[in-house]
């Protein structure tokens, strides 16, 4: 019996070693497959993220009313927002203005126009909703002029409003990614009622200032020179404090400003709507959005800051995501700061913003809004988010309301 046992242990060894060998095999080559694709999906989001790219549609437009000046959008977490907003779309008008919501139902939203609309319009269905509401400087009806701003790549294009009054109290204004100066149009009247000079500007690889070397963005790792740049213009223009305002990637810019220029010490407060604070809890938020595997966001990380991952990003040099870490640097901070943001930002999570107000409770004030989506504080609720920015400033003693007590 003992032999019978031993004979079928030993016959049996070969097969048994074969099988588990293949087994392994094709668990080491679906392994090998699996983390291939899970690199590869990485690099491609890394390289996303750091390739400016053309608006894209994100609703459709379902019916067009000329006649009662109204337009039915799909609806989504953006389109029935209350308040003023914008429409990007194409044929007859390449831009909108829209009003207030007048009906809803499970897959519309009905809003009323405040851009005329004639009877033999003809727009395209794919559109861009847009927080801009303002999409030239013009529609503002204040005085301004456009400028040059001379920086490393070249000269970037700038909007000067200058105060009623004259100052030497300037806010310089800075867009977020994928956008253009048009988005801080919203603040120039409220900055112009409290008596400050408004600069708005462009920054590298944003469609409008000249484009670097590589044309990918550093995340505020290196457009921030070029607003320093605009500083030292402003500086050169009589300005003596200066308040910095950015909104969403302009944020990133404005804190790497607050942290490296060589003009701090005229800098006399912060203003950061909607800002990315940290942009690994970014990337993380957007990776989970788009129901990706973990994993993937770790990739392309790690693709991004390392120098091996600059041949796929094509970004030139590795981005420093410890040095826009903002949270773990916050007791470098030593301007005033205002955040305005929205737990419901739908796209750069409140939580960095959250974290860095609690990391710096001397410096860091925080506004948190409801309901409100990325950047669209203004449209949701303009008389909360202006009667905040004003209150603060004046606690600042920047606006001539202050100048004069």
């Amino acid at each position: 019996m003992k032999n019978s046992r031993r004979a079928a242990r030993i016959g049996a060894s070969p097969v048994l070693r074969g099988a588990l060998g293949g087994a392994l095999v094709g668990l080491a080559a679906a392994t090998a497959l699996t983390t291939a694709v899970l690199g590869a999906v990485g690099i491609r989001v890394a390289r996303r993220v750091v390739t400016p790219a053309a608006r894209r549609a994100d609703t459709r437009i379902l019916a067009l009313d000329p006649a009662s000046q109204t337009v039915t959008l799909e609806r989504n977490d953006d389109t029935a927002l209350p308040g003023r907003y914008g429409l990007f779309t194409r044929g007859t008008e390449d831009y909108v203005k829209l009003g207030s919501v007048l009906a809803e139902s499970d897959g519309g939203v009905k809003r009323k126009l405040l851009t005329h609309i004639g009877p033999d319009a003809r727009l395209s269905a794919e559109a861009a909703f847009s927080g801009w509401y303002y999409d030239r400087p013009e529609q503002l009806h204040l005085p301004f002029s456009s400028q040059l701003i001379g920086s490393a790549v070249g000269p970037c294009p700038a909007w000067l409003f200058p105060a009623e009054e004259e100052t030497d109290v300037w806010c310089i204004q800075v867009h977020g990614r994928g956008t253009t100066r048009a988005e801080c149009l919203r603040a120039v009247p409220l900055m112009h009622s409290l008596g400050l000079t408004t600069l708005i500007v462009s920054y590298r690889n944003d469609g409008e200032a000249p484009r670097s070397r590589t044309g990918r963005y550093g995340l505020g790792s290196t457009e921030w020179r070029d607003v320093d740049a605009a500083i030292g213009f402003a500086r050169r223009s009589g300005a003596r404090r200066i308040v910095l305002m950015g909104w969403s990637m302009g944020g990133a810019i404005v804190l790497q400003l607050a942290l490296g220029s060589a003009h701090r010490d005229i800098i006399a407060g912060i203003i950061l709507d909607s800002p990315v604070v940290d942009w690994r809890v970014v990337l993380d938020y957007q990776a989970r959005l788009m129901n990706l595997p973990k994993p993937i966001a770790g990739v392309a990380i790690a693709a991004l800051e390392s120098d091996w991952g600059t041949a796929f990003t094509r970004t030139g040099r590795p981005i420093p995501f410890d040095r826009l870490d903002v949270v773990a640097r916050a007791g470098e901070l030593v301007h005033p700061v205002l955040i305005l943001h929205s737990d419901d930002d739908g796209f750069v999570p409140s939580d960095a913003s959250h974290d860095l107000a609690v990391a710096r409770p001397d410096l860091v004030e925080l506004e948190v809004f409801e309901g409100a989506r990325h950047t669209k504080l203004w449209n949701y609720d303009e008389r909360r988010w202006t009667d905040r920015i004003r209150t603060w400033l004046e606690q600042r003693g920047v606006t001539r309301e202050a100048e004069e007590a």
